[in-house]
């Protein structure tokens, strides 16, 4: 996620419209007049709508990083990822290729230098977990099944997304509790296997608000935390709102275990017994902590007040993810 200083130096230059100079800069790529994008949300990236295009109600997506951030150097790494995915017939929503016909395009706006990227919007509505249906959850697991299989020999350019999880201990060494816990999961990745049936390039973020339905069917967006690793930790990552702290949750068991059906209807999932999953929460939840570390180092900055229920959302998401690792390290 971006420091809310970024953020809110983003808000500062949104007007009651909901436009932006910024994305004015950025959509102008895509060959969109000014004032055509809308701010939509800011947290891996700034995403701004541009509705009614490329027609009448339908909606392009754009979404930029600073240069400051992290996200900025491997931008062009995900694009490319997205381009080839869709290409191959996975459902996904499809980039939008620039006026330079360019996946990804560098920008000048007020803000700085930005990497910019455009989507179309993906097709259908999100669908609630309340509102979740057995055959829903089924086409959820094999979609990301199938991902999961597209993406396998795509990995080049892409990070080890647990590799630095005991950077945490580090970071948080004042808490001896989590520093513990930490040190524990990391020891216990450290014997997993890596070969391809287990390891392999992750969505990461495969939750239900970055897919899309049509009925019974979805198509995914958002490939920001794509990544090598586990692939029972991208499972783990993806059902946790069917768990409580990383444990199958009694209310959403079934809904969990048709995931899981779906998901091995495509591909074999080996380590996605409960513990094993506990293990991959927990260091999600690690890996969590050290990429929000400099988010909470800027949590009393960044006016204006309206960023303060995220400051209070970021505080309540960085004890969950404690809670998180220290249940998986017990």
């Amino acid at each position: 996620m971006m420091q809310l200083t970024e953020i809110s130096g983003l808000a500062r230059l949104v007007d009651e419209e909901w436009r932006s100079p910024v994305a004015d800069a950025v959509a102008a790529h895509w060959g969109h007049e000014p004032g055509a994008a809308r701010w939509w949300r800011s947290s891996a990236s700034h995403v701004f709508v541009v509705p009614d295009a490329p027609e009448p109600d339908a909606e392009r997506y754009l979404r930029f990083v600073p240069e400051r951030h992290a996200a900025f150097h491997r931008f062009e790494t995900v694009a490319a990822l997205m381009d080839r995915l869709h290409g191959r017939g996975l459902a996904i929503a499809p980039l939008v290729r620039s006026a330079a016909d360019r996946l990804v395009e560098p920008v000048d706006t007020p803000l700085g230098t930005v990497r910019a990227m455009c989507l179309e919007g993906a097709p259908g509505d999100e669908v609630e977990l309340d509102d979740l249906t057995a055959a829903q959850a089924l086409a959820w697991g094999a979609l990301l099944a199938r991902t999961h299989e597209s993406a396998a020999d795509l990995g080049d350019g892409l990070g080890h997304a647990l590799d630095d999880i005991g950077r945490a201990a580090a970071l948080f060494a004042d808490d001896r509790d989590l520093t513990a816990a930490v040190e524990r999961l990391a020891a216990r990745l450290a014997g997993l296997p890596r070969d391809p049936a287990h390891y392999g390039v992750v969505h990461g973020d495969f939750e239900l608000d970055n897919l899309a339905w049509q009925g019974e069917t979805p198509t995914a967006f958002d490939f920001d935390e794509a990544a090598l690793s586990w692939y029972a930790a991208d499972v783990a990552h993806a059902v946790r709102d069917l768990t409580d702290h990383g444990r199958p949750a009694s209310a959403h068991a079934e809904l969990l275990d048709v995931f899981l059906t779906g998901y091995r209807d495509v591909r074999s999932l080996p380590d996605a017994d409960p513990e094993q999953l506990l293990l991959f929460a927990g260091a999600n939840a690690a890996r969590s902590l050290v990429e929000l570390h400099p988010v909470f180092a800027t949590l009393d900055e960044g006016r204006p007040d309206d960023l303060d229920e995220l400051r209070a959302s970021l505080r309540e998401h960085r004890e969950e993810q404690r809670r998180i690792v220290l249940t998986a390290a017990s």
